[in-house]
């Protein structure tokens, strides 16, 4: 074995350092139970103001308008693209990729609402009128009239 193999084989090889943890803005809460914005949904309402004022502004200076000036069915795509995402994340058990992806989950859900001129109030109040309502029972109701709709003699949930 040649010298320079020798002294490369007995010189230490430094092993990566782990980088130390974050330290959790104050900002954000670490408890569910935390009193703060971001629990209350005003950072969504905020968001969807956002997004509705860039309603027709120009393309190239705002992602949000580029998308609703592609059209409905970009928009939808583009939720569809992202919530496979978000759900791909949660199987794998990642937890800070299905963070990101929630976010962009909800951001791309927001564009849809105010493409379609929906306003969160209209959802929080469709949230409030399900409260205390099983979720077995509200599914087989939507169901039913469905089928009244269209004649359908049947109570089977699908």
């Amino acid at each position: 074995m040649a010298k320079t193999t020798k002294k490369l084989m007995n010189t230490p090889i430094p092993l990566p350092r782990k980088k130390p943890a974050a330290k959790k803005s104050a900002a954000v809460p670490t408890r569910p139970d935390a009193e703060h914005d971001l629990l209350t949904g005003t950072v969504l309402d905020a968001l969807h103001a956002t997004i509705e004022a860039r309603k027709g502004a120009d393309p190239s200076s705002s992602h949000s308008a580029k998308l609703m000036s592609r059209g409905t069915a970009k928009v939808a795509q583009k939720f569809g693209e992202e919530a496979v995402e978000c759900l791909i994340e949660a199987v794998a058990g990642n937890r800070n990729e299905l963070i990101a992806e929630s976010a962009d989950v909800l951001y791309h859900l927001m564009v849809m609402w105010v493409n379609a001129d929906v306003a969160p109030h209209e959802v929080w109040a469709e949230l409030e009128r399900r409260k205390g309502v099983s979720g077995i029972a509200e599914k087989a109701s939507r169901v039913q009239k469905l089928a009244t709709a269209f004649g359908v003699a049947t109570r089977k949930i699908p």
